[in-house]
C-alpha cells in the first residue's frame, strides 16, 4: 500500500498518549551517547530513568574502567560530589535533592577514551531511600545484554560509523501491543542510502514518512532514503519515523532497544551501524511529543 488515510488517527493518538501512564515504571541506566571515536575526549552523560520500586534515588556511584582516563566529573546542584580513583559518587544532600521516583537524572563525566577501538562498560551502583540496585552484569561473551536482569552501561568505542546517529529514541508498549514508533537524527559522512533496519525486539522494522497532501494526512512506507553528505536528517513524530512492528516483548520506559541500520554508498557497499533507541515518552532532550503524530 502506497498511501494510507489516517482516519482513525484521532483514536490511535488518544491511545497512546496514555503509554506514559500504562507502561511500568523500571529502573534503568544508560548514556545519553552510547558510541564515540576512539582516542576522543568523551562526555558521559548517565541518565538515570527511575527509582528503585517506587523509592527516590539518593545516590549515584560509578566505577569507571581503567580505559577511561582523566576522568572530570561534573558537579550537580544539591548533590555532593565525592572522586577516588576510578569511583565517582553522587550523593543527595536532602529529601528534596533526591530523585523522584519517576523522575529522570542526569549525572556527567568527561574523560579521554582508549586509542583502540572496544566496548567499555560503567558499572553503576543506584541507591534508593529504600533499596539499592547495582547495574553491573556484563555479559559472558559479546556486548548483547539481552537477558540481564541488571545490565552495565555500555560505551562503544568504535572507528568512526559512515553514518552518525544521535538522540534515538523509542516510545514505550505495553502488553498485547504489536507496534510502536523510533525516532532519531542521522548524519552522513559521505552520501549514503539508508537500505534497512532491524531488531531483536521486532518482527518487522521499517520506516515511514507523514504528511499533509491538501487536507489529509497520509503515510507510505519507505523503501530506500537517501542521506546527502553532511546533512542532518531527522526522524520525528509527524514526519519520517521508524516503526517497529510484531513486537516481541513490551517495551518499558526506562529501558533500550537495540537497532541495526543498513546503508549503501554510492559504490554499492554496505554498512551496519549498531544503536540503541533509549525507550521514553518524550525525546532525549525532554522536548515533548504530546499532539504531534503518535502511532
Amino acid at each position: 500500500m502506497n498511501s494510507l488515510l489516517l482516519k482513525t488517527l484521532p483514536s490511535l493518538a488518544l491511545g497512546l498518549c496514555a503509554l506514559g501512564a500504562l507502561s511500568p515504571a523500571v529502573a534503568h541506566v544508560s548514556l545519553q551517547q552510547a558510541t564515540a571515536d576512539p582516542g576522543s575526549a568523551y562526555r558521559a552523560v548517565l541518565r538515570v530513568g527511575h527509582g528503585c520500586d517506587g523509592s527516590p534515588t539518593t545516590g549515584i556511584a560509578v566505577q569507571l574502567p581503567p580505559e577511561f582516563t582523566g576522568a572530570q566529573p561534573q558537579p550537580r546542584p544539591g548533590w555532593t560530589l565525592t572522586h577516588k580513583g576510578a569511583e565517582v559518587r553522587w550523593t543527595a544532600d536532602s529529601k528534596q535533592a533526591a530523585l523522584a521516583p519517576d523522575a529522570r537524572g542526569e549525572f556527567i563525566v568527561s574523560g579521554k577514551l582508549p586509542a583502540t577501538p572496544g566496548p567499555l562498560w560503567l558499572k553503576v551502583q543506584q541507591t534508593c531511600e529504600q533499596g539499592r540496585i547495582d547495574w553491573n552484569e556484563v555479559p559472558a561473551r559479546g556486548t548483547s545484554v539481552e537477558g540481564l536482569k541488571t545490565p552495565a552501561v555500555l560505551l562503544q568505542v568504535q572507528a568512526p560509523a559512515a553514518v552518525l546517529v544521535e538522540q534515538g529514541w523509542v516510545r514505550p508498549s505495553v502488553p498485547g501491543q504489536q507496534g510502536t514508533g523510533g525516532y532519531m537524527k542521522l548524519t552522513a559522512r559521505e552520501g549514503q542510502r539508508l537500505v534497512g533496519a532491524s531488531s531483536p525486539v521486532a518482527g518487522v522494522a521499517e520506516f515511514h514518512e507523514m504528511k499533509m497532501e491538501g487536507e489529509v494526512m497520509t503515510m507510505r512506507p519507505l523503501k530506500t532514503l537517501d542521506l546527502p553528505a553532511g546533512k542532518t536528517v531527522e526522524f520525528k513524530p509527524g514526519g519520517l519515523h521508524l516503526m517497529l512492528m510484531d513486537l516481541k516483548q513490551p517495551l518499558p520506559a526506562g529501558s533500550s532497544v537495540p537497532l541495526t541500520l543498513v546503508f549503501r554508498d554510492a559504490r554499492g557497499v554496505e554498512s551496519r551501524v549498531e544503536t540503541r533507541l533509549q525507550v521514553s515518552i518524550s525525546a532525549p532532550d525532554g522536548s515533548s511529543s504530546q499532539g504531534a503524530h503518535k502511532h
